[in-house]
């Protein structure tokens, strides 16, 4: 682990997870580990990164900064700025375009008064800028909310997963 203690803002159950995923790779390859403990954080930091908690993860992987900010920079699964709790992915890609995935994606707007890339008021919903394609195809159209997917939608399955939540 890294020689500064700034990763001991991590708590005890993010290190446990960290470890548990640095544990699945080769000595010296704990970078590896890099996405899944951005995960971790991000879930117990209300939905996004913070500097300092990239930093920590930097110092708790004993690797560069720099290698942790380009993986929370560069994936789409990653907000690097306070958002809504529940993130929100409408799939608009060419399978879900001829299933209505756009006319679902303006009925979600509508729905939640924001627009996508936007936060609700209240901080529940947070719509994600459009996805290129969420590899669900086969169950178009499909929306993911926060890492699950749910596929075959209409107006009504919308109303009644975001009802649910």
């Amino acid at each position: 682990m890294g020689s500064t203690d700034n990763w001991s803002q991590l708590s005890a159950h993010t290190r446990e997870e960290i470890d548990t995923w640095r544990a699945k790779f080769p000595a010296g390859r704990q970078r590896s580990a890099v996405i899944a403990a951005l995960h971790a954080v991000q879930h117990e930091n209300q939905g996004y990164l913070t500097d300092e908690l990239m930093t920590a993860v930097a110092g708790y992987l004993d690797i560069p900064a720099i290698q942790v900010f380009e993986v929370g920079a560069f994936y789409s699964m990653f907000e690097t700025r306070p958002v809504g709790r529940h993130s929100i992915s409408m799939c608009t890609n060419i399978s879900c375009m001829l299933c209505g995935g756009e006319q679902l994606l303006s009925y979600l707007e509508k729905k939640l008064d924001i627009k996508a890339g936007e936060s609700t008021a209240d901080g529940k919903f947070y719509l994600k800028i459009e996805e290129e394609c969420l590899a669900a195809c086969t169950g178009a159209p499909m929306m993911m909310i926060d890492h699950k997917y749910y596929e075959n939608l209409t107006p009504a399955r919308i109303d009644e997963i975001l009802d649910s939540i």
